[in-house]
Parts: structure tokens; sequence; C-alpha cells
């Protein structure tokens, strides 16, 4: 019987994966005047490698690069606080699994855009604890990210599910030996998901699953 979810966040709970990929074309182009298309970035994604390999393979300096990530993450933030990032019935939903299960945010995001993201949604109200970039060694697709959540909600791996829609999230779960629910997300639908135990169209799903 399950008692603990952890979920990801950009993809599952709030629809910020296509700002990122507009950041990062926005800024490779302008600072590096290199392309990057879609499927490239997926396989960047789903492997948990960096963008910033083609200016390196290109011979370009580590402080233009620097200076790159630093602009990449203002065009984000500035998405971030423009567009409309939230999935429609995820707060009602996460209300209601709440009131049977301790559930936990393990997210690659880093905290200052985590923080601008859910700033006014009131997702996080119904969470127990927040993971993000800054609070583990190792990122995903490598387990320490979902082996920390557990390891914070004293739970075995048995008796929590992750929530994921991403190659590179699944993997860490995955290799923390924990089930991984994939929802439907057309940004990473093209990935592989064949070590995922379910699959949603929607966290509206969630619950039969659980039950």
């Amino acid at each position: 019987m399950k008692k603990y979810i952890l979920f990801d966040n950009d993809g599952v709970l709030v629809h910020t994966e296509p700002l990122y990929f507009k950041a990062n074309i926005i800024t490779l182009k302008e600072h590096f005047n290199l392309s990057l298309e879609f499927d490239e970035y997926m396989k960047i994604m789903s492997e948990g490698t960096t963008v910033w390999q083609k200016a390196i393979d290109r011979g370009f300096l580590e402080k233009d690069i620097i200076y790159a990530r630093e602009k990449r993450n203002e065009y984000y933030q500035e998405f971030l606080r423009s567009e409309n990032i939230l999935i429609h019935g995820v707060k009602d939903i996460l209300k209601e699994l709440s009131k049977n299960y301790k559930m936990g945010i393990v997210t690659t995001s880093r905290r200052v855009d985590f923080e601008i993201i859910h700033k006014n949604l009131g997702l996080v109200d119904f969470m127990d604890f927040v993971l993000c970039e800054e609070d583990y060694e190792f990122a995903k697709p490598h387990p320490q990210p979902y082996l920390k959540g557990l390891e914070i909600l004293g739970a075995n791996k048995n008796e929590a599910i992750v929530v994921e829609d991403s190659k590179r999230g699944l993997t860490s779960a995955y290799k923390a030996g924990i089930e991984c629910v994939i929802v439907k997300n057309e940004f990473t639908i093209t990935q592989d998901f064949s070590q995922a135990t379910y699959f949603i169209d929607s966290l509206k799903e969630l619950q039969a699953i659980l039950n």
C-alpha cells in the first residue's frame, strides 16, 4: 500500500518546460549563433547533460558560457513571471490527495526559479517538503534526489510512488527502486518510458492507480 507520493515539478505540476526550452534557444542564438533543435534538446534532457556542450565544443571560453547561462536564467524567469504556467485542476487534485498521503516535490529546478514558479499558486501548501537542485549532490537521472526524498519521509521504497513526465526523472526513480507513474506531457512524449510502471493522461487518474 502506498503512503507517500513524490512529485516532479516541471511538466507534472506546472507547465514550464517549453519556457525553459525557449530561453535556451534564444540564449544560444544570441551569444554563440548556435541553433538548438527539439530532438537535440530532448536528448540532452534525457541524459542529464548540458546545452552548453555545443558552445564548449566550438571553443567558446568558460567566462562566455557563464555569462550566457546567467542571461538564459534571466529570460526563463521573465517567462515564468509573464506566462500562465498552472496546469488546470492540479490544485484540487493535490488537495484531495493530501488527505490520505504525505507528499513532496523533488525537482531539478533551482530554488530561486522554484520560488518564482510557486509564489502565488498555493501548490506547495499540500507538500511535506520540497527538494531543489541545491539540496542534493547529484541531480536526476542519478537516484540520489528520490532516495533523499524517501529519507526525509522515513519511508521505504515500496511505500512510495513517483510521478514524473521525463526520461531523466523516470531513470532517477527506477534506479532508486521506486515505482514511477508517467503523466502525459506533449513536450516529452517522444522519450523512452519503458521503465515506467504506470502511464496516465493527467493527474486526475492518479487516485485510481493508488486505489
